[in-house]
């Protein structure tokens, strides 16, 4: 009896993790398109504590306030685009316009599976591209944003 490969049509969708190159990146209810995205992280800052008479000569820790990473998004360099310079051009006096910024990694139909959400976002930094008269490559800007809360979500 002649037995053919399996081509993977019966797998569940759940056995391999998902790629991470198709997500979606959204500036309060503008979609905005990224060639990268990274810093999505979160921290526990600990706290040392030691009373003077404990009879164990180490300290506890405890845990103290959460740290945010900076996120950093890349993009190609369009022509009239100036998004970026617009957002940070609106700093005056120490306000800003800040929004929330939803970032959500895609399953195969576009549907959203890991959503992080960032609250209270403003851009920090903004990098030009580099140029290069012998360079092969697109030009690519990119943006610093910093954020008072990050929340994942899994669906």
């Amino acid at each position: 009896r002649f037995v053919m490969a399996d081509d993977g049509s019966a797998q569940s969708s759940n056995v391999w993790p998902l790629p991470k190159f198709y997500f979606r990146v959204k500036w309060d209810a503008n979609e905005m398109s990224f060639q990268e995205v990274s810093g999505l992280d979160v921290q526990s800052e600990e706290i040392k504590y030691r009373h003077g008479n404990s009879p164990v000569f180490s300290v506890i820790k405890m845990p103290g306030m959460k740290k945010y990473g900076n996120i950093t998004m890349k993009k190609g360099v369009f022509k009239g685009d100036n998004k970026f310079w617009d957002w940070l051009n609106q700093i005056k006096m120490n306000t800003i316009k800040r929004v929330p910024v939803t970032i959500s990694l895609l399953d195969e139909q576009g549907n959203d599976t890991m959503v992080w959400t960032l609250t209270n976002a403003w851009p920090t930094k903004i990098s030009s591209t580099d140029l290069k008269s012998e360079g092969n490559e697109v030009a690519i800007e990119s943006i610093e944003i910093v954020h008072e809360g990050l929340t994942i979500e899994n669906k």
